[in-house]
């Protein structure tokens, strides 16, 4: 449940408040930046909050339980400190976003709506698009190898061992491993995993049934 102050639920109850949305983000090197969707600058706890910035809430999805939640949020490129070159070295990776609705008159007056991660800025034309996850986000990644039919190396790789030609691929096929590239000693996968098809497999009637075929 979100603690509103009393000043501010009695200044919306009056009628005499003007809300807007403001970003703080803290990035994992300390640096704070601000955003805000009001038509002026505000100040939030030291931090110049810009509204040169463009930014504008995007779709928010709220979870309960173990589900992560998400949100997204658009601005403009090179405004308030999101330059091309930042992003692209990786000075954002990581950083903690937290969404606040602030009273613009007072901005004293505020209450935090959500803290997320970002999780990735992405480039469309000249803006850029912050994806922002949940608390929970790390719990659905992948950590490590997964166990698959398919080859999990990068094609010409050191566990791969094939030395990649200009142009060539592959598609990570035991099939296509062993006979277009002849390097089925170093499969990254496993091409006997059973499948969904093991699971509706049923004996045929006649015929031998001492799992040859398998």
């Amino acid at each position: 449940m979100r603690d509103i102050p009393e000043d501010l639920a009695a200044r919306i109850e009056s009628g005499a408040v003007g809300l807007c949305h403001v970003w703080l983000m803290q990035r994992r090197d300390g640096k704070r930046l601000g955003f805000t969707d009001h038509d002026a600058n505000l100040v939030i706890d030291g931090v110049l909050c810009r509204a040169s910035g463009g930014w504008t809430a995007g779709a928010t999805e709220m979870a309960v339980g173990l589900a992560a939640g998400s949100a997204t949020a658009l601005g403009g490129l090179e405004l308030g400190g999101l330059d091309e070159a930042a992003i692209s070295d990786g000075a954002f990776d990581g950083a903690e976003v937290a969404l606040w609705r602030v009273d613009w008159g007072r901005p004293d007056l505020r209450v935090r709506l959500w803290v997320k991660t970002l999780g990735r800025l992405r480039r469309e034309g000249e803006t850029y698009l912050a994806e922002l996850e949940g608390p929970l986000a790390r719990l659905e990644r992948v950590v490590g190898r997964t166990y698959g039919r398919e080859c999990d190396a990068l094609f010409g790789d050191a566990r791969c061992g094939v030395e990649a030609a200009p142009g060539a691929s592959c598609d990570k096929r035991w099939a296509t491993c062993t006979t277009v590239h002849g390097n089925g000693a170093n499969f990254q996968g496993f091409p006997h995993v059973p499948g969904d098809d093991f699971l509706t497999a049923y004996p045929k009637a006649g015929g031998r049934h001492d799992g040859g075929r398998r």
